[in-house]
């Protein structure tokens, strides 16, 4: 005889709330006793990504207090030794520095002897070390995150990044009413239409100034764009990045992003 009430599906559902619970808990337990999860302890030592780590992991090459490790999900305390072939890892405390760099300061991250590079404008910043995201070059302007967090770097910089900037830009000469509206239907390039979010003139200035809004592509884009159209790009100031602002920060100085500015960047 069936016995009537719940079903063996609406029982099994039971362990399932539990389960979510339970992950709940062990999230809140890992932030309270100082653990965190092996692969991000090696993606924070700057070895790789944090999905790359687990490949690692499972491959048998990381060794957590002389034991090896293949475990997903495993977690150390800050006092584990962990290795990585053999070799000790320290696992750096994720820094997130924004910079309003200025000119003539090479985006390379070592440019020589004979210019300098932005990075002796955040080498103070902390004892971690960080690394541009992406890239101004010498004569551009404005906005450049710094950060040891590689998956997000590795997300904000990617060639496949959907993250909105927005630049002031000077031109050589006066942008022609026809090319605006040209660039606003979007100009064949590179085999494709290229079509910026936004672009106008800037209230008050002369018609070679402008405001672009861009998701895609960064400055070299935007750069090649105007110069398909004859113009050449005389200054280039990034005023916005995906979410931050140059708002109190002076030309050449740098800060800290509060937690509130990292977690906007990692939803992007």
């Amino acid at each position: 005889m069936r016995r009537e009430g719940k079903s063996r599906k609406d029982f099994n559902n039971k362990p399932n709330a539990k389960s979510t619970f339970r992950t709940r808990q062990n999230a809140k337990k890992s932030v309270e006793d100082g653990k965190m999860r092996l692969n991000k302890f090696i993606a924070n030592a700057g070895i790789c990504s944090r999905r790359e780590a687990d490949k690692f992991i499972e491959a048998g090459v990381v060794t957590v207090n002389g034991v090896g490790v293949t475990e997903m999900g495993f977690r150390v305390s800050p006092t584990d030794e962990v290795k990585f072939n053999g070799q000790r890892l320290k696992s750096d405390t994720p820094r997130y520095v924004l910079l309003n760099k200025p000119k003539n300061y090479s985006g390379r991250v070592d440019s020589g002897s004979n210019t300098v590079s932005v990075m002796q404008l955040v080498k103070q910043a902390c004892k971690e070390r960080l690394f541009p995201v992406d890239k101004l070059n010498k004569s551009e302007t404005g906005l450049l995150l710094f950060t040891n967090d590689t998956d997000l770097a590795k997300k904000l910089g990617g060639s496949k990044k959907n993250v909105k900037e927005i630049y002031q830009i000077t031109l050589d000469k006066n942008l022609s009413q026809v090319n605006l509206e040209n660039i606003r239907e979007g100009v064949f390039m590179n085999g494709r239409t290229i079509k910026l979010d936004s672009i106008s003139y800037i209230n008050g200035k002369d018609k070679n100034e402008i405001g672009v809004e861009n998701s895609n592509g960064g400055t070299k884009l935007v750069k090649q764009l105007f110069e398909k159209l004859g113009y050449r790009t005389v200054k280039l100031d990034r005023v916005f990045l995906g979410g931050l602002t140059k708002k109190d920060l002076p030309r050449k100085h740098y800060r800290h992003l509060t937690q509130d500015e990292i977690n906007i960047l990692r939803r992007l």
